[in-house]
């Protein structure tokens, strides 16, 4: 369930991500990447967000597990992904 006050998980956990929250971040990341500044956290960022407040919604568990794991991994633009991940998910 989306609301103004935020959104909650398939098991009916709140996630502490408003609307309002939500789309400033957005949009913050969105300019970010597109103006070239560390696009690939930014990317990750976006994904964590949408995570952050759809919940269980966005993504497979699979998928989140994933994108959790590469903020650790020797690649450059993996681990710059996962860590924008990981950041979006904690807003």
């Amino acid at each position: 369930m989306v609301s103004d006050t935020g959104a909650w998980d398939a098991a009916g956990v709140k996630v502490n991500v408003t609307r309002k929250t939500f789309e400033r971040e957005m949009r913050k990341a969105k300019l970010s990447a597109y103006l070239g500044e560390r696009s690939d956290y930014w990317e990750g960022y976006q994904l964590g967000l949408r995570r952050a407040y759809y919940g269980k919604k966005f993504g497979t568990g699979a998928q989140h597990a994933l994108r959790m794991s590469l903020a650790d991994d020797t690649d450059e633009v993996l681990r710059e992904r996962g860590r924008g991940y990981r950041d979006g998910l904690g807003v």
